[in-house]
């Protein structure tokens, strides 16, 4: 009997190594497979877009916010892998009717790393996940270096439309503005406020970035926002690069360089 403890201080306790994981979020199903456990994932999520040939290989078990109990249940996991701000405490709790639900919760880049650590643990994968952490640490010292002498800019990082969200503070997205030296003007208000142009004209953000997800903005909201905050550039940015964690951060640090060069243009 190995016991464990996730990211909310929930304790599990497993006889052996759990063997069949359903993930029930994304980035986090992208990071099982590169800690090599694709063989051991039987349920994911519509959303679970990586890799890309587990889409046609894999059991879809609903979304992020909504699921199929009952197909979860014939499936017979022996571990349900969840996130605090992706799923519900109602789904969570009603998961564990069912086997034990690990619930991750990051904020910051040190969570990340803690998450990773945990899954090696949990999952006999001790040295894959020192190895990538080894390598998000040393990717992670190479942008701090990168981008030191960036000036801060003032920046709204927009999630949705109708109405506008913006990402606040206590989030991973925010960890990540200011990683890149970028002012979130929205951080007096924690998680995802709800905004107008109008209001932001006050806060006056050099820089709007406009992410792919959850909402897919494209040019044509640029083009809507930009009589209202003129002095604002705006960007379409990569939604995955600010908001997946796991091992999709690596690729994250190469992103941020190539949006830094851009944004210098």
């Amino acid at each position: 009997m190995k016991t464990f403890v996730d990211q909310l201080g929930n304790t599990h306790t497993f006889e052996t190594v759990p063997k069949r994981i359903i993930s029930l979020v994304p980035s986090q199903t992208e990071l099982l497979y590169d800690l090599g456990l694709e063989a051991n994932i039987i349920g994911i999520t519509k959303f679970c877009v990586h890799p890309y040939h587990f889409k046609p290989t894999k059991t879809k078990v609903g979304g992020t916010k909504k699921v199929h109990y009952e197909k979860i249940r014939l499936l017979e996991p022996d571990i349900i892998i969840c996130n605090k701000e992706e799923n519900t405490k109602e789904i969570v709790v009603k998961l564990s009717e069912i086997c034990p639900v690990w619930v991750t919760d990051i904020h910051t880049i040190e969570d990340n790393f803690k998450m990773i650590s945990d899954f090696g643990q949990l999952f006999n994968r001790r040295t894959e996940a020192r190895k990538w952490n080894d390598k998000l640490a040393f990717a992670l010292s190479d942008f701090q270096q990168f981008i030191k002498e960036k000036p801060i800019q003032r920046v709204a990082y927009f999630i949705w439309k109708n109405p506008y969200m913006v990402a606040g503070s206590h989030n991973y997205i925010n960890e990540l503005l200011q990683l890149n030296h970028f002012k979130n003007v929205c951080d007096d208000t924690p998680r995802y406020p709800e905004v107008t142009l109008e209001q932001l004209q006050y806060s006056q953000p050099e820089l709007l970035l406009l992410s792919s997800e959850p909402y897919p903005f494209k040019k044509e909201e640029a083009y809507e926002m930009q009589p209202i905050l003129p002095k604002a550039q705006i960007v379409l940015v990569d939604g995955e690069m600010f908001s997946w964690y796991g091992t999709r951060l690596l690729k994250a640090f190469a992103y941020f360089k190539m949006l830094h060069r851009n944004l210098e243009k």
